[in-house]
């Protein structure tokens, strides 16, 4: 079995509401890209990436180049062994990582089909029934942060993501979070996300000002060294996500004293098989794992429950229903959220098949 043909899309995805974030970042509509790779056997594999600007060094429009670049070294690969290949396409094209997770991932769900088993089998095995979800709040006014925080907990959501710094007010960002706590009582986790926005002052200034509300802070600042000096001077446990992207950071997050939990995502690693590497030393340092990606659809979310099912007990924090978020969904097979939680999807592979006239014309397609 090779792969003999090579297919891709782009799909805008609207957010069903607009994501604010620190220092004017925002996620409204943007662009994700579908890659279909083809075998001679028939077996397709599908793959998703959606960068989302401001937010890592990775261009939407940049994927179909990349993809195109890769192709002579994608056609005729063996997908039943994906570290070989993927290696080499690292020799091949420098960085570009959220383009090659795009290849990746189909490789992987060809496996799957090949195989005629799920990826969480692949990928070392379910280790649980379903997965906890996170929902994550816009930052906004905090009265209206609190509504859609009690309208996600009356769906059995336990976790709550509060993005903070979209007006650089540390008191206002203090606000949010408490009155999100408030809403939601005591128990649930609740983490405020500045996306890299804030400086060591003004993320100070928020932590200690809701250090007495059991809060979780995460990727205040744009430097690990930044972050770990927040997490000194407040007390409060520290989620990376930013600044965690391959092996090398996370053993430095560790060593800095702020890898309470990290975000491991398919487009910042370059897919499943770095993903899984990243896991294992992640699981060795003994952090939490949010199981997910930057955005995207139906595909990217049922990689990352997969992902996400096959991590072991212990290390798993929540993962992330992105096609909940967005719309169109792109593959109507994908599992909903059920009581705040999710389960992967059943069948080969990833386990979802994508609507063709969801997709609408390829932009791409080589052979």
């Amino acid at each position: 079995m090779k792969v003999t043909r090579i297919t891709l899309w782009s799909v805008d995805l609207t957010s069903h509401e607009t994501y604010y974030m620190a220092e004017g970042k925002t996620c409204d509509t943007v662009k994700t890209h579908v890659l279909c790779l083809e075998t001679d056997t028939g077996l397709k594999g599908w793959g998703e990436v959606c960068p989302i600007p401001h937010y890592l060094p990775a261009f939407a429009d940049g994927v179909p180049s990349a993809v195109r670049e890769m192709a002579p070294e994608i056609l005729g690969i063996t997908p039943t062994g994906i570290d070989a290949p993927m290696r080499k396409l690292d020799g091949f094209l420098q960085g570009h990582l959220a383009a090659k997770s795009i290849v990746d991932m189909a490789l992987w769900d060809l496996y799957g089909k090949a195989t005629n088993l799920p990826l969480y089998q692949l990928l070392g095995g379910r280790t649980r029934r379903d997965m906890p979800l996170y929902h994550s709040i816009t930052c906004v006014a905090a009265d209206d942060m609190a509504r859609i925080a009690k309208e996600a907990y009356a769906t059995g959501i336990r976790q709550f993501q509060v993005k903070l710094g979209a007006d650089a007010d540390w008191e206002a960002d203090a606000e949010r979070l408490t009155k999100v706590r408030e809403a939601v009582g005591r128990g649930p986790l609740v983490y405020g996300d500045w996306n890299c926005g804030a400086t060591k002052l003004q993320a100070t200034r928020t932590g200690r000002a809701v250090a007495h509300l059991d809060i979780m802070l995460e990727q205040p600042c744009k430097t690990l060294e930044d972050c770990a000096a927040v997490r000194q001077t407040t007390g409060l446990p520290m989620k990376i996500d930013e600044g965690a992207y391959d092996l090398a950071s996370l053993m430095q997050a560790a060593e800095l004293g702020v890898l309470d939990a990290v975000a491991l995502k398919l487009s910042k690693f370059g897919g499943l098989s770095a993903m899984r590497r990243a896991r294992d030393l992640t699981v060795h340092l003994g952090a939490e794992i949010c199981a997910e990606c930057t955005w995207g659809s139906d595909i990217v979310t049922a990689a990352s429950l997969h992902f996400a099912a096959s991590t072991p007990h212990g290390a798993l924090l929540n993962t992330c229903d992105l096609s909940s978020y967005v719309a169109p969904r792109i593959a109507p097979d994908c599992p909903p959220r059920e009581n705040g939680r999710i389960a992967p999807p059943d069948g080969a592979g990833l386990g979802v098949t994508p609507d063709i006239d969801r997709l609408g014309t390829p932009i791409l397609e080589l052979d």
